[in-house]
């Protein structure tokens, strides 16, 4: 199943651009999503945490996605 993503800060950085599409190779929940983008992009894994948001709500790991959902990763922030 293809994803489609948004991504800001450093997750756009990673993904080198703020789009991308992402083919899940692990299953079709967010828990899977996470596996192949650290897979895929290993800078993923060095983050200390990692969000995902599902057509404007935070999902946990066992949320099952669809390819009409819009997706958006939301790395760790800090502030000052």
């Amino acid at each position: 199943m293809k994803i489609n993503i948004l991504a800001f800060g450093i997750a756009k950085d990673i993904l080198d651009g703020q789009t991308k599409e992402i083919e899940l190779s692990h299953g079709n929940d967010v828990k899977s999503l996470k596996q192949t983008l650290c897979d895929t992009f290993p800078e993923f894994s060095k983050l200390r945490s990692l969000s995902i948001a599902v057509n404007e709500e935070y999902r946990n790991d066992d949320y099952e996605l669809k390819e009409s959902d819009e997706v958006v990763i939301i790395p760790p922030v800090s502030g000052g």
